[in-house]
C-alpha cells in the first residue's frame, strides 16, 4: 500500500531531493496526519465498492483532518451528514457495530434545549434517538427512531444536514489538485435531493438522498421534520443515500428492511464457510469473531471470485500484496478466498511493458483505483504494478493453495500465469543478472520503495543514509525462493516433471547466494537489503523474520535470527518492531521504522514455528493478542506504535492507521494455526498437528468445520501438563487427524 506519513514540509522536501522527483508528486502519495483517527474513534461500514466512515454520533462532519463520509469507487459521495435536534447536537450515549459488522447503532439523547432567552424548555435526557445504519448495493440506509420519555408532550425540529464534495480518495488523503470538475446544481424534489458532479474525465457522479416520510422542509442541503410526540410516543424517519444510480425503487421504509435482510444474509452466507474458533478465553473468542467479521466485511465479489480489499479508509480496493498475504493467512480457514485472489490477479496480470504503471509482462498487480484522478493519470494507480513482492507471493499462494486443497483444476487454469510470473522474476525482476530480484521505479511518479515497507525512508544503511536503487530486499529474495519451491511442487503434481529439477536448482542456487550475501554474523541476522551498489543495509529489521516464513533460511541460521528478533530492542512486548530501537532511524511513532504491524508479526511467528521455535512464536502471539484486549471492538489496527509494553496498559495507537485492515484482522487466526502446527495433506485426506502448543492465555481450542477433500472435522485441543491433547469431536467424510510430535 502507499505510505502514510505526517506531511511535514521538510520531510517532503528532503524526500524530493533524495528521490530526484517533484515534491508535489511525492506528496500525493502521503497522507497528512492533521488529526488522529483514534481520537475520533470512527465507525466504519463497508459493502462491495462502497464504504463509509462516521463519528460515534453517526455523523460525518466536514473537517479537513478526517476521512469521514460515504465513498463509492474511490469518490466521496457524501462529505457531510449531521443530525440535530432543535438546532443542537444530541448527546452520545453509545455507539457500536454488530458482531458481524452489518449494522451500526448509535444511541443519543437530547441536551438541555433552550429558548431565545436561554431558558431550559426541555431538560436533557428526555428524548431518545436511535440511529440504525447499514450499507448495501451502493446505498446507505438509516432508520432514526425518536422517542419521548417526558411526562409531557414534546414538539421539536429534527434536521438532517447533508452535502457532497465528490472528492477523489486521493484528495481526501490530502492531495491538492490544480483543477477540479464542476458541481452541478442540486435537483430538489418533495422527498429527495440529487447532488451531482461532472468530473474532468467527463463522468457524471451523482448522490441521491431520499427521505420517508416527506420532510416538512426540504432544501438542497437540509431536510427538516417537525416531530410532535405524546408521552412515550415514538416516530420513525428513514433515509436512503444512493451513489451513481444504485438506488432501489419503492418506499424507503420497505427497501430498508428488504436490503437489511439481504445484507445480513450475505455476510452470514460468506462467513458460514469458514472454520469457527472457540477457546477457553472469552476475550480471545471476541477477538477471533471480530477477525472473521472484519475479513468478510472487507471481502468483495469480483468476476473471478472473492477478494479481500486491503483496508478502510485509505485502501478499500484491490491490492495485490495485501490480498495475497491475507489469503495466505486465511488459507486454513477458508481456501475459497485464496482461489478468488489468485484468479482475479491472474486475470489482471501485466502482459506488456508500461513504465507509467511500472508494468512488465508477467508482473502481478499492486493496486487498482477507479476515481477521477486515476482515470486522468493524475496518480499512477489506475492499474498499477509497482510492488516487487506481489509476483513471487502469487506463485507461493498458488502452491500453498494446491497443498491445502488438492484443487488441480484451478492450478491447471492458473499454470500459464504462474509460468509468466516465474519468467518475470528472471527476465525483469533480476535487474542486473546477479540472481537477486530488485526494484526501481520506471518513472519519478511511481512508488520509490516497492516492498511492503514502502515509505520513502524505510530502506536505509546503518548510518541512516537512504539506500539508492535498484534495491534487493531480504524478504523479497525469500519469497522468490518460496516461489521456485512452490512452482516445483505444482509442476510435479501437474505432470510437468521435466521442470521440477530446474525449478529446484534455481531455488537451491538462490538459497546459497542469499546466505552469503544477506546473513551478517556480526548483526546475528539477515541484513535489510542490498542497495544498487550491492552494499548491504546492515539494519536489524523485522523483514529478516520473513526468511524463516518462506523457508530460505538454512536451519543453522534460524536460532540467531530468532534470538535477535526477540531481544528487547526488537520485541517490545506487544510484537516485533519493524526496526530495532538501536537503529539510527528508529522512531516508534513512524509508519515503518519502529512500529509494530500485526500481519508482519503473524508471518514471523509462522516462521518461528516452522523452524521449531514454538515458545518464541507463542510469545509473539501473546504480545499481539494482549494489544487487542485494549482496543475498541477487539479490532487490531493496521499498525500500532512500537513503544515498550507497560504493565497493565494498552498499546499506543498510530494516528492514521486503517481499521479494519484485512491482513491485520486475520493475524491472530494465522498465529493460532502456527502454534497448533496445523497442516493439510489433501492427497492423503489427512489433517495434521505438528508439535502443537498453546500460548499461555489458552487452555483449550475447539475448531469446527475444518474442511478437506469434501469432508470436515471438528477437533478440540486441550492443554494437559506440558502436552496438548487432541480429541476429534465429529467426522464428516473420510478424513484422518494425526498428531506429529
Amino acid at each position: 500500500m502507499t505510505s502514510i506519513h505526517e506531511l511535514d514540509p521538510d520531510i517532503v522536501r528532503q524526500a524530493a531531493q533524495l528521490l530526484a522527483g517533484d515534491p508535489s508528486k511525492i506528496a500525493e502519495f502521503f497522507i497528512p496526519a492533521g488529526g488522529s483517527l483514534e481520537e475520533r474513534r470512527p465507525r466504519t461500514l463497508k459493502s462491495g465498492d462502497m464504504f463509509a466512515v462516521f463519528d460515534p454520533h453517526g455523523d460525518a462532519l466536514r473537517t479537513a483532518s478526517t476521512p469521514e463520509g460515504i465513498f463509492y469507487r474511490d469518490t466521496r459521495h457524501l462529505s457531510h451528514f449531521q443530525l440535530t435536534l432543535d438546532g443542537a447536537r444530541p448527546i452520545l450515549l453509545s455507539s457500536t457495530l454488530r458482531d458481524d459488522n452489518a449494522l451500526l447503532t448509535c444511541d443519543l439523547s437530547n441536551p438541555d434545549l433552550l429558548n431565545d432567552e436561554r431558558q431550559i424548555v426541555v431538560e436533557h435526557d428526555l428524548i431518545h434517538l436511535r440511529r440504525t445504519r447499514f450499507l448495501w448495493n451502493g446505498a446507505c440506509y438509516e432508520r432514526l427512531l425518536v422517542r419521548n420519555f417526558d411526562e409531557r408532550a414534546q414538539r421539536m425540529m429534527v434536521r438532517f444536514a447533508f452535502d457532497a464534495d465528490f472528492s477523489d480518495i486521493f484528495e481526501a488523503r490530502g492531495t491538492v489538485r490544480d483543477r477540479r470538475g464542476r458541481v452541478q446544481a442540486p435537483q430538489v424534489g418533495q422527498d429527495q435531493v440529487v447532488l451531482a458532479y461532472m468530473g474532468l474525465d467527463e463522468r457524471r457522479r451523482a448522490t441521491v438522498v431520499r427521505f420517508e416520510p416527506v420532510p416538512d422542509e426540504m432544501s438542497a442541503q437540509e431536510a427538516s421534520f417537525l416531530v410532535s410526540l405524546a408521552p412515550k410516543e415514538s416516530r420513525t424517519i428513514f433515509v436512503q443515500i444512493c451513489c451513481d444510480g444504485q438506488e432501489q425503487s419503492g418506499p424507503v421504509r420497505q427497501v430498508f428492511f428488504t436490503d437489511l435482510l439481504q445484507s445480513r444474509r450475505a455476510l452470514r452466507d460468506l462467513s458460514s464457510r469458514a472454520t469457527s474458533v472457540a477457546t477457553s478465553n472469552e476475550v480471545f473468542n471476541e477477538t477471533a469473531r471480530r477477525s472473521v467479521s472484519d475479513l468478510y466485511t472487507l471481502v468483495s465479489h469480483t468476476p473471478e471470485g472473492l477478494y479481500p480489499y486491503a483496508g478502510i479508509p485509505w485502501f478499500s480496493t484491490v491490492f495485490g500484496r495485501d490480498g495475497l498475504i491475507a489469503a495466505l493467512e486465511t488459507l486454513w480457514l477458508d481456501p475459497t478466498i485464496a482461489r478468488g485472489v489468485l484468479l482475479h490477479l491472474a486475470a489482471n496480470q501485466a502482459t506488456e511493458i508500461d513504465p507509467a504503471a511500472d508494468a512488465e509482462p508477467g508482473k502481478i498487480l499492486h493496486e487498482v483505483r477507479y476515481g477521477e484522478m486515476a482515470e486522468l493519470g493524475e496518480v499512477p494507480f489506475r492499474r498499477y504494478y509497482g510492488s516487487i513482492d506481489s509476483t513471487p507471493l502469487f506463485v507461493m499462494l498458488a502452491g500453498r493453495y494446491l497443498s491445502r486443497t488438492g484443487d488441480l483444476a484451478t492450478i491447471t487454469q492458473l499454470w500459464p500465469h504462474v509460468v509468466a510470473a516465474l519468467d518475470w522474476m528472471t527476465a525483469y525482476g533480476d535487474r542486473d543478472g546477479d540472481g537477486f530480484v530488485e526494484y526501481g521505479r520506471r518513472t519519478k511518479e511511481g512508488l520509490a520503495n516497492q516492498g511492503w515497507k514502502d515509505s520513502h525512508d524505510s530502506v536505509f544503511h546503518s548510518d541512516g543514509t537512504l539506500a539508492q536503487g535498484p534495491i534487493a530486499l531480504v524478504e523479497v529474495q525469500a519469497y522468490v525462493y518460496g516461489a521456485w519451491v512452490s512452482a516445483a511442487e505444482m509442476a510435479q503434481q501437474l505432470g510437468h516433471r521435466g521442470l521440477v529439477p530446474e525449478y529446484m536448482r534455481l531455488a537451491d542456487e538462490l538459497r546459497r547466494k542469499f546466505d552469503r550475501a544477506f546473513f551478517d554474523p556480526a548483526l546475528e541476522t539477515y541484513v535489510l537489503a542490498l542497495d544498487g551498489d550491492k552494499k548491504p543495509c546492515r539494519v536489524c529489521s523485522s523483514n529478516a523474520g520473513h526468511a524463516l516464513w518462506a523457508g530460505i533460511a538454512y536451519p543453522e541460521r534460524a536460532e540467531a535470527v530468532v534470538r535477535t528478533l526477540m531481544k528487547p530492542s526488537s520485541f517490545c512486548g506487544l510484537g516485533i518492531r519493524t526496526v530495532s530501537s538501536r537503529e539510527v532511524r528508529y522512531n516508534p511513532i513512524s509508519y515503518h521504522n519502529g512500529s509494530v504491524w500485526p500481519h508482519d508479526n503473524a508471518l514471523i511467528a509462522a516462521g518461528f514455528a516452522a523452524y521449531g521455535f514454538h515458545a518464541d512464536a507463542n510469545r509473539v502471539f501473546e504480545g499481539v493478542f494482549s494489544a487487542s484486549t485494549y482496543i475498541d471492538l477487539r479490532r487490531l489496527p493496521e499498525l500500532i506504535c512500537g513503544f515498550p509494553r507497560q504493565r497493565a496498559q494498552g498499546p499506543t495507537f498510530y494516528p492514521v492507521a486503517c481499521m479494519p485492515q484485512a491482513w491485520a484482522a486475520v493475524a491472530p487466526l494465522y498465529m493460532l494455526q502456527s502454534c497448533l502446527g496445523l497442516a493439510f495433506e489433501p492427497r492423503k485426506a489427512r489433517i495434521t498437528f505438528d508439535s502443537p502448543t498453546l500460548p499461555v492465555f489458552l487452555d483449550e481450542v475447539v475448531l469446527r468445520n475444518l474442511t478437506l477433500a469434501g469432508g470436515a472435522v471438528d477437533v478440540a485441543l486441550r492443554r494437559s501438563g506440558g502436552r496438548v491433547l487432541i480429541d476429534v469431536l465429529q467426522h464428516r467424510g473420510a478424513i484422518r487427524v494425526m498428531t506429529m510430535i
